[in-house]
């Protein structure tokens, strides 16, 4: 008989892993969706469990003109109310920063690197960089390329930097060797992580491919077993200021399907 294990009320919460090491996190994009809904809350949540290092701070970068206090007023906005004046919230807050740029031009990077060094010193990060990419596709070549120039992705003397893209990581085959070309002519592979926080749009498009390749399903996923397929995209915001990217995204979905880089086994 199955017995039900349930956690104590008191380790519910209790940190699952030793903080990291001093650092600092630059996010590219700061102003964006994707920072305000995901990224800030997600890391005001390891700030409430200790898994933030205490020699820690946050550079935001984005083209919108905003300074310190507007950008952390910004980011607060969407963290949960009930945990104002708490001793977390004042400890992120603080360490919160904004830096206005243009993601083309090569003197947002000498400023970026300005910025680090006087972060580097007033919270002891080490020199220790997480640049975390959460633009639009069309500059993570770029972006890349410039932290190469000023070298800011550059490891030496124990110090390490590392560089999270988020999806997507070209639009088919051909787009993502290209794009792995490029940053690993400036990073090692070491360096480099490629993530995607929408998992479920993958099962979305691999349904043909599931139904083919697997000759169990095969013979009876068709419409003498199936009356219809659902797929909800259930959302509670609007587009908003994301119009751009989801109609790149729309004319990349009506390109022939192609399989992706890590199916073919060599990214």
């Amino acid at each position: 008989m199955a017995t039900a294990v349930t956690t104590p009320p008191d380790h519910q919460s209790a940190p699952f892993s030793e903080a990291a090491g001093p650092c600092a996190m630059v996010l590219f994009g700061a102003s964006g969706d994707l920072t305000k809904r995901k990224l800030a809350p997600a890391l005001f949540n390891l700030a409430k469990v200790s898994l933030l290092p205490k020699n820690f701070a946050i550079l935001g970068v984005a083209i919108e003109q905003l300074g310190d206090e507007q950008f952390r007023t910004q980011v607060s906005s969407f963290l949960p109310a009930e945990d104002r004046d708490t001793e977390a919230w004042d400890w992120f807050q603080q360490r919160l920063y904004y830096q206005c740029g243009d993601f083309a031009d090569p003197g947002t990077y000498s400023t970026v690197a300005s910025r680090l060094s006087q972060l580097d010193q007033q919270y002891q990060t080490e020199g220790n960089y997480l640049f975390y990419l959460a633009t639009s596709p069309k500059f993570f070549a770029s972006i890349i390329e410039k932290l190469g120039i000023t070298e800011l992705s550059q490891q030496q003397n124990g110090r390490w930097r590392r560089v999270i893209i988020e999806k997507p990581f070209g639009h088919d085959y051909d787009s993502a060797r290209a794009l792995n070309r490029q940053i690993k002519a400036v990073l090692a592979e070491n360096q480099i992580y490629r993530i995607d926080h929408y998992l479920g749009k993958e099962t979305v498009q691999n349904i043909l491919v599931f139904r083919f390749d697997n000759s169990i399903f095969e013979p009876i996923w068709n419409r003498r077993y199936i009356d219809h397929v659902q797929i909800t995209n259930a959302e509670t915001v609007g587009v908003e200021q994301r119009a751009q990217i989801r109609e790149t995204r729309i004319s990349e979905a009506h390109r022939p399907p192609q399989l992706e880089p890590w199916r073919l086994g060599n990214a």
